[in-house]
């Protein structure tokens, strides 16, 4: 029945498989289960309620990908638009939390229409080859940055902007010694070696004495009942954006270019690192992927959260082999668990999964090897897409910033006319979004 609905023997994988890469992407992301709750509270909402909230949207957006892809890649609230949704619309713009769901709602909407009519395919398709390899790339660094700075191994500095942390403390010892058994485990072929590892370094982290606050200690309970979502559900004020459209235009528009490519260049970087693009490059199911996720938007704020985007944490369970959407509606299925062993779940701490990000890191930055060195006009504009995404924290910007480059060299190198049109109607509205912002 498995074999018939998600087509394991043609992707090449096994039930067990395609479980442990599940069990992999949902120990990589499972922060956000404490972390979008604790960011959308800071704009007022209930933060018990968002618990549940998150969990339902991330596993509904789980089970929506391998629906209609039947790909490995799990969704959830995104972190980077959680953050413009609480600092920005609610915080900054002083918009109550409701009318910022609607906003949000209303962005999955445009979003649906776009991928419906295939425009948001088109989007992600006029994206030429160095853009894409730097996407990957640099969503890999990002990655790896992330799981360094998560335990201090790197941390802000005024004069470098990120500098050698503290480097003998028991959690950046652990992740070190995380990295090396990972790529022990690796080199041997060992299935599960990311999901093995953190497991591991969890266990090593209960027993080792410190004051660390990434070294965690078991909880007094290992069950608790999920909260209700009353407060939240169907709460926004979906007609406040229609009503008050003029206020809230410039708020909108960053949003959606926000949502639109870091989707898809989360999906164009992983879709590549999984082997699931054509002979082009291309991803042949990307016009589902992209309703999917603007489906699993859309019923996110209706729930109570901000934008429900794909992971790029779905790379952890890619590197552990799952090919196929059983792998994330087990990781849908852990988050719907979750939802009764909270205390268990958030024991896992971030010296644990920090080897997982380092090594996913490693992984995607073998795309390197697709580029034509010798070609400039493509190793460039690939610079700086990989190079700004960690540096900005933004998929965005790094596609926006390459994009616009490579369109300027191609005018100079008097190839105007061999760039798609829908590439330069894209570095157009990039010009335009960094004038305005």
């Amino acid at each position: 029945m498995l074999d018939r609905w998600f087509k394991l023997k043609e992707a090449g994988v096994t039930v067990k498989t395609e479980v442990l890469a599940g069990l992999t992407t949902f120990a990589a992301m499972a922060y956000i289960l404490a972390v979008n709750p604790s960011i959308l509270s800071a704009a007022g909402m209930p933060l018990p309620a968002v618990i549940t909230v998150t969990a339902l949207a991330a596993a509904l957006g789980c089970f929506l990908m391998a629906g209609f892809t039947n790909f490995p890649i799990a969704q959830a609230p995104g972190m980077g638009t959680n953050s413009y949704f609480a600092f920005v619309i609610c915080i900054g713009a002083g918009l109550h939390w409701k009318t910022a769901l609607a906003l949000t709602f209303w962005n999955g909407i445009i979003f649906l229409l776009l991928s419906l009519t295939g425009l948001r395919k088109r989007l992600a398709e006029a994206l030429p080859n160095g853009i894409k390899v730097g996407i990957q790339v640099g969503i890999g660094f990002f990655i790896a940055f992330l799981g360094l700075k998560s335990v201090g191994i790197v941390v802000g500095n005024d004069a470098t902007l990120v500098t050698i942390g503290d480097i003998k403390s028991p959690a950046s010892l652990l992740v070190l010694g995380g990295v090396a058994l990972m790529t022990f485990l690796t080199l041997k072929r060992v299935a599960g070696a990311l999901l093995i590892t953190i497991l591991a370094v969890t266990v090593v982290g209960m027993i080792i004495p410190s004051g660390d606050a990434t070294i965690t200690a078991i909880p007094d309970g290992i069950f608790s009942m999920p909260s209700g979502i009353g407060e939240v559900f169907l709460a926004a004020d979906i007609m406040y954006p229609l009503a008050h459209f003029r206020e809230i235009a410039d708020v909108l528009l960053t949003l959606l270019i926000l949502d639109l490519f870091d989707s898809i260049g989360t999906l164009v970087g992983l879709s590549r690192r999984a082997k699931l693009v054509d002979e082009n490059g291309s991803m042949p199911k990307m016009g589902r992927a992209l309703t999917a996720d603007a489906i699993a938007t859309i019923t996110g704020s209706l729930l109570g959260t901000s934008t429900t985007t794909s992971y790029i944490e779905s790379a952890a369970g890619i590197e552990s082999g799952g090919r196929t959407g059983l792998t994330s509606v087990t990781t849908g299925i852990c988050f719907l668990l979750a939802l009764f062993f909270t205390p268990i779940i958030l024991i896992v701490p971030a010296a644990a999964t920090a080897p997982a990000l380092v090594m996913v890191g490693i992984f995607m930055a073998q795309g390197l090897k697709e580029l034509d060195f010798d070609d400039l006009s493509e190793v460039a504009p690939a610079f700086i897409t990989m190079l700004m995404i960690p540096l900005t924290f933004s998929i965005t910007e790094g596609i926006g910033l390459g994009l616009t480059l490579f369109t300027v060299i191609m005018i100079l190198s008097g190839k105007f006319r061999s760039v798609p049109v829908l590439s330069h109607i894209i570095t157009l509205v990039f010009i335009v979004y960094y004038i305005y912002k």
